[in-house]
């Protein structure tokens, strides 16, 4: 459990830069900050997968909270408008806890009220209750006004008064219907034991803070379209979906909710509570994709992406004790499979999917090493991924989509001019800032570790042939690599070698070559490997992705679009990068209690950090120098897979 003290909780500043969210499991969620300021477009209470798992949707983006006892009311929600927050609830939070998903106490003339809200797996709905917890003496009545705030919007844009956007209201007993009078889905309310009332007002002008900060539009318009009011004297009880279907009561709801996370934290096998907190959280990128699974790249704004998905699948699910979802995700990803690519990327608004990754599709193979490794199961990765795997191989060897291709030297060639296939794939307009085009460092690590796992594969399958064949390509890209990649006078790895001129700049691509299961270092090299990307890179929330010696190094990630991509990697620090430092660290370290003792200290920053910034989660991204304040997705799914298998190693 997660919980924030007053002292937290009553602080603004506080209270707003800590995020919580709920999913789904079908790409849908629920997300806010503690405080109950929206601080981005992506916030909002139902935010509905409307083509699963994408189309998100902001449909009900909050409720206004009132309380009245006695004669008195006082506010429990918050927004922040041109110079003002108001309503100010933030102040009356004595508690915010995940327990096991977000709940708030407050305290309102001396009566204590818990707020409780949570998503049913595999919904685009979200359950809400408020309930008075104690009364303290006071015998006052307590009711409760709520005032749906509706946007009906795509979640990437902000939406502008149009007062002709919503169709019908309509109210019968407690179930309350706002047509959407769009594409997006209508919005379902069940309140048994509320007094539904037609309001129709325009909230205008909240200002979302995120939003300014990353040089976006801030201001937005809602749509107010009913109130509810609740006698407290029982627990008031809301349920808001964008399906209509059969009525099942909050307590049911909430009972196989609990359970469900329960079994979850349970199949970790630990009684480690980051490591059950991990795996919680792990599950909430994990969703549907038509029958088969996916992972959602990071909350709140990005969809499912090949490279993320096979770098964070064996700590999302392997580490989490669930193979079976691991098994799901490979197979549905061997669907997708185009020219020996794996997608990079599926785009929100439903287009063919993109393949210009060479990195994606050479972590596939680690993740079916990692699978095979944990489940010993031969039948699936023999009989329905192998044929895909070496069709792969075939493709890298004769040249694929983007020049990538095995070059004569047995190492992997890719790139052409304006596209970056890397993981270091940031770009301005048409500027790539890390081209990295020829033949970077971790592509070579990658494609060895794939083609000794086909060698051990085929192997095991008795295919001589294919084993002669993968074991010759292994042995010339390590030749190969062995002559060209060191670079002695730094005694590391070099970044990429293009057209024989090589790239000395120091970042975390090399740690790859000393941390993948298979590797084409001397435990000497790989040694010192480690070492200079402790002296340079090593922070305590992942490694820099540019050494702060480099002319190029930006310390901070911050400002417009143009000085935040400038910065994506040239510094800042990515938490992911984590997993690897530690494989290395712990291969070339002696096997005992004083290396893990190093490891948890290392660790110490980023444990800290579930309970800041996207609680219970990790963030994409940190600032390079000091303090290292949290940016990009406040929750990341390689962020969290990487953190989870590396406890759970």
């Amino acid at each position: 459990m997660i919980s924030l003290n007053k002292e937290v909780c009553s602080d603004l500043a506080g209270a707003t830069r800590r995020e919580w969210i709920e999913t789904n499991g079908i790409g849908g969620y629920s997300s806010s900050t503690v405080s109950g300021i929206n601080t981005r477009r992506y916030h909002g209470i139902l935010v509905a997968a409307a083509e699963p798992p994408l189309g998100r949707t902001v449909l009900l983006s909050k409720f206004d909270e009132f309380i009245s006892v006695g004669e008195t009311r006082i506010g429990l929600s918050a927004n922040k408008y041109p110079g003002t927050v108001y309503p100010d609830g933030f102040l009356s939070l004595v508690n915010f806890r995940l327990d096991p998903y977000p709940v708030w106490t407050y305290e309102a003339a001396g009566i204590l009220i818990e707020r409780r809200l949570f998503m049913p797996h595999g919904k685009n709905t979200v359950a809400c209750s408020w309930e008075v917890i104690s009364r303290n003496g006071n015998e006052d009545k307590v009711s409760l006004e709520l005032l749906p705030l509706v946007a009906f919007r795509d979640y990437h844009r902000l939406g502008t008064e149009r007062r002709d956007k919503y169709g019908s209201f309509e109210a019968v007993g407690g179930r309350v219907v706002v047509g959407s009078g769009s594409d997006a889905p209508d919005l379902f309310f069940s309140a048994d034991g509320a007094r539904a009332e037609a309001t129709g007002f325009w909230y205008e002008n909240f200002e979302y803070e995120a939003e300014r900060e990353r040089g976006f539009d801030f201001t937005e318009s809602l749509f107010q379209p009913f109130s509810l009011r609740f006698d407290l004297s029982a627990p008031a009880r809301v349920i808001v979906s964008s399906e209509q279907e059969e009525r099942r009561s909050w307590e049911d709801l909430e009972a196989v909710e609990v359970r469900r996370r329960a079994e979850l934290a349970a199949r970790t096998g630990t009684e480690d509570e980051t490591v059950r907190r991990l795996a919680l959280a792990a599950d909430q990128f994990i969703v549907r994709r038509g029958k088969g699974r996916t992972v959602i790249a990071g909350y709140p704004w990005f969809s499912d992406w090949g490279r993320d998905t096979m770098i964070a699948l064996p700590g999302l699910t392997l580490a989490a004790g669930r193979p079976e979802l691991a098994k799901d995700v490979l197979l549905e990803f061997a669907n997708h499979v185009s020219e020996g690519m794996l997608p990079n990327r599926f785009p929100d608004e439903g287009e063919e999917p993109e393949y210009n990754t060479v990195d994606a599709t050479l972590w596939y193979f680690e993740a079916v090493r990692a699978y095979l490794q944990e489940t010993g199961d031969l039948d699936t990765v023999g009989q329905r991924l192998y044929g895909a795997l070496s069709d792969i191989v075939n493709w890298h060897v004769r040249g694929t989509r983007y020049n990538i291709k095995l070059d004569e030297d047995g190492l992997l060639r890719a790139g052409e001019e304006g596209v970056q296939l890397t993981w270091m794939d940031a770009r301005v307009g048409d500027f790539v800032v890390t081209p990295r085009g020829g033949k970077p460092v971790e592509i070579q690590a990658l494609w060895y570790n794939a083609l000794r796992t086909m060698q051990g594969l085929a192997k095991t399958l008795g295919r001589v042939e294919d084993e002669n064949r993968f074991d010759e390509l292994a042995s010339n890209a390590r030749r190969s690599f062995r002559n060209k990649f060191w670079n002695a006078e730094r005694d590391c790895l070099y970044d990429v070698i293009s057209d024989d001129k090589a790239d000395p700049s120091i970042r975390p691509n090399q740690i790859l070559a000393a941390s993948l299961f298979h590797t084409m270092l001397s435990k000497e090299r790989a040694r010192k490997v480690v070492r200079a990307v402790e002296a340079e890179l090593l922070t305590p929330f992942g490694l820099r992705s540019l050494a702060p010696s480099d002319p190029a190094y930006i310390a901070r990630y911050e400002g417009g679009p143009h000085e935040r991509d400038s910065a994506y990697h040239q510094g800042t620090v990515w938490a992911w990068l984590m997993g690897p430092f530690i494989d290395a660290l712990r291969r070339v370290s002696p096997q005992n209690k004083k290396t893990e003792t190093r490891v948890d200290e290392i660790l110490k920053g980023i444990r800290a950090h579930l309970a800041d910034a996207g609680l219970g989660q990790v963030s994409e991204i940190f600032d390079a120098d000091p303090p290292h304040e949290p940016r990009g997705c406040f929750a990341q799914a390689w962020s969290v897979a990487e953190l989870l298998r590396v406890l759970r190693t």
